[in-house]
């Protein structure tokens, strides 16, 4: 049977950068995030030199290790699963002000989209309301993906 989880817990660890990933054991409930330092440790192929690990890192491999070879390890959805780009364009959409909407449409095409995104929505005084709406975003995510996998949660 799944432990019940914290969805604020499972949103924290979703809500990674993008080189990071996380994990929970549905049995215990226990998340692990493997971080770009952990991978050399977390490395089980015979042909690659063990890499000395500092004291300080050995109980948190120790416990991604347990997780991961458990068998029961399910990964949460990450940075690309987000979709950042399309929750900024959909946050635009939702905008009523036609100029400030087509503004920050126009900010999010090309290079340098998400820098641009973010200073438009500052000089519009839409910050907050982009970080309420992104945060509410993801918890639907998380919501959803929780129950997908079965895993039972509180608010």
């Amino acid at each position: 049977m799944p432990a019940v989880v914290k969805l604020t817990d499972i949103i924290e660890a979703m809500d990674l950068p993008e080189e990071w990933e996380a994990f929970i054991d549905p049995t215990t409930g226990e998340i692990v995030v493997v971080g770009e330092d952990d991978r050399p440790f977390l490395d089980s192929e015979e042909d690659v030199e063990p890499v000395e690990m500092p004291d300080w890192q050995e109980e948190p491999i120790v416990r991604i290790r347990a997780v991961l070879d458990s068998g029961r390890a399910v990964r949460l959805p990450g940075a690309f699963e987000i979709h950042e780009w399309e929750l900024m364009r959909r946050f635009a959409a939702s905008i009523e002000d036609s100029d400030e909407r087509a503004e920050i449409l126009a900010a999010i095409r090309g290079s340098g989209a998400f820098r641009r995104f973010k200073m438009t929505v500052a000089r519009l005084d839409l910050r907050d309301s982009w970080f309420r709406y992104r945060d509410e975003a993801v918890r639907e995510k998380a919501r959803e993906w929780l129950s997908d996998v079965g895993i039972p949660y509180v608010e």
